[in-house]
């Protein structure tokens, strides 16, 4: 066997625990900080073997969901020290979106194909837990069959202390409204030493935890994430991978681990905190090879942010234990504010052939992981566009035209 020839090649301590791995037993956290580390040919044996895993829990099938970001409000006093997206209610760029401008952006993305529409917006201190509620509401009054992912665990954080209830009512309630599955962002890094730098007024690990798995337990299933780049070492990374697997191991509540590298240009913790500048491209994707065999079999799908780490990065990666390309998001404003140059929109054909290029299949999937589309047949896709073309920006009738499966009067009223 190649993989068994190449492992002949490494270090014998590297070797042992990609062995462990191949027989699909748990990584230790100091043998995923190990991996974090691999170099040379330790780092080729590590991706060839993430690579394997990958093929093993998920085949040759790559998903991604045709969605949309709509951030509602940029006005949030928590001071994260890595965002380059806050702005205070006198600043000349703060924005809070009315009802009827929130309901645009969703039948915009609705009329270009989405099934799910992803809400979060910064911690506004006139807004409270029935400003959450409402929007759910309106959403689901004139989209009952659109998905809702929303609110990170900071968010909840916020409504629920405004709210007097339990957390588990509390919960129960915005489901009531329409609320669908939860983002696991605002994580960052689960140490509280590290949390204390990058944002001292934020939720702390042991109430990231609490949120989440009280979410699994009422019902909602949600995301996982971590950010990396920044001021963690391996340790930080292999103990927070670690962590999620442990509540993964007792909720089942996860859909996927979206590895999310630190955008460093634009925001405090790196002008002036001595961050480092974001991560190396062999940072990104040992960090993505980890996690794929840390966490199998208990999450079966990690994901690349493409807005993060860009599409010919995010490709390596698909290569490295990846599966899944994430979402067309049409709208990405917290990135960009910190500075990235990946763009804000990829349209599906454009997954589409970024998928075909390393020769894997292209599925488009439901929040939830259900497949919707296959797309086995290369010969069947349309011509794709580069994000941000005119013709891109200015032709709602392509997405017509190309959509014409996705119905917005079907999609209203399931």
């Amino acid at each position: 066997m190649m993989l068994s020839r190449l492992l002949s090649t490494v270090s014998p301590d590297v070797a042992a625990i990609l062995d462990r791995a191949l027989e699909e037993r748990e990584l230790h956290t100091a043998e995923a900080a190990r991996l974090l580390t691999a170099e040379g040919t330790d780092f080729h044996a590590l991706l060839r073997t993430a690579d394997w895993a990958r093929e093993r829990d998920c085949g040759a099938d790559v998903s991604f969901v045709v969605n949309r970001n709509i951030n509602f409000t940029n006005i949030c006093y928590v001071g994260c020290s890595f965002c380059g997206f806050a702005r205070h209610r006198e600043d000349a760029d703060s924005y809070d979106r009315p009802m009827e401008e929130i309901l645009e952006k969703c039948r915009d993305a609705v009329a270009r194909g989405a099934t799910e529409v992803c809400i979060q917006g910064g911690i506004h201190p006139g807004k409270d837990h029935t400003h959450y509620r409402e929007i759910l509401e309106a959403i689901k009054a004139e989209f009952p069959g659109l998905h809702i992912h929303a609110y990170s665990p900071e968010e909840i954080d916020w409504g629920h202390r405004k709210s007097g209830m339990s957390l588990a009512d509390y919960l129960l309630w915005l489901k009531e409204a329409g609320l669908g599955t939860i983002p696991g962002t605002a994580a960052e890094i689960l140490d509280d030493d590290v949390r204390r730098v990058l944002a001292p007024n934020k939720i702390r690990k042991d109430r990231w935890v609490e949120i989440i798995t009280t979410a699994h337990r009422v019902g909602f299933r949600t995301t996982s994430t971590l950010m990396y780049g920044h001021i963690e070492d391996v340790r930080h990374v292999a103990e927070h991978l670690a962590l999620l697997r442990e509540i993964q191991k007792e909720t089942g509540g996860f859909t996927e681990f979206v590895p999310l590298g630190f955008i460093h240009e634009l925001n405090r913790l790196y002008q002036k905190m001595a961050a480092r500048p974001g991560s190396s491209m062999a940072e990104d994707l040992r960090l993505v090879a980890t996690a794929r065999l840390v966490l199998r079999p208990h999450v079966a799908n990690v994901q690349v942010s493409w807005v993060k780490m860009g599409t010919k990065l995010a490709q390596m990666a698909l290569l490295a234990g990846a599966n899944d390309f994430g979402g067309t998001l049409m709208e990405e404003s917290i990135s960009r504010e910190s500075g990235s140059q990946h763009g804000e929109n990829l349209p599906a054909e454009q997954i589409r052939r970024l998928v075909r290029e390393v020769g894997r299949i292209p599925v488009e999937r439901n929040t939830g992981y259900d497949i919707l589309r296959r797309f086995d047949d290369p010969a069947l896709d349309p011509p794709s566009l580069e994000p941000g073309s005119d013709r891109e920006l200015r032709g709602p009738e392509r997405w017509r035209v190309e959509r014409h499966t996705h119905s917005t009067a079907a999609l209203g009223a399931r």
